[in-house]
């Protein structure tokens, strides 16, 4: 989760273990299974991950949506996703930056300046 102003946002952003490069991004006022899916369609359409082990935290629905997109999965709680963890630990640290030189930003704006960020 991200915030901009006063408002909350789910920042959804895989991260390569190996290169820390950011895959995709996402940014939702919400955190569902219909956005989850989306999500995972998006990636699957962008991205090779057919052979690719996705690591997920706890969330029932990103491992819901893992399996409903045929996307082999570990929930892991250490190792290759502390890497990730510090990448996207850094994202939130740049969005704060960013809502805060850009106050009033609208999400759009925001969502444009992460998929920037992620290029970059």
């Amino acid at each position: 989760m991200i915030r901009l102003d006063d408002e909350q946002y789910w920042l959804y952003a895989p991260v390569d273990p190996e290169t820390n490069d950011l895959l995709h991004t996402q940014l939702e006022p919400t955190r569902n299974n219909a956005v989850v899916d989306q999500f995972f369609a998006d990636l699957r359409e962008k991205h090779d991950v057919d052979d690719a082990i996705i690591l997920v935290d706890g969330a029932a629905p990103l491992q819901r949506a893992c399996r409903k997109h045929d996307l082999n999965f570990r929930y892991e709680r250490h190792g290759n996703r502390n890497s990730v963890k510090r990448v996207v630990h850094e994202i939130k640290l740049r969005t704060i930056c960013f809502s805060n030189c850009f106050s009033n930003a609208e999400a759009e704006t925001a969502n444009g300046w992460l998929r920037a960020f992620a290029f970059a």
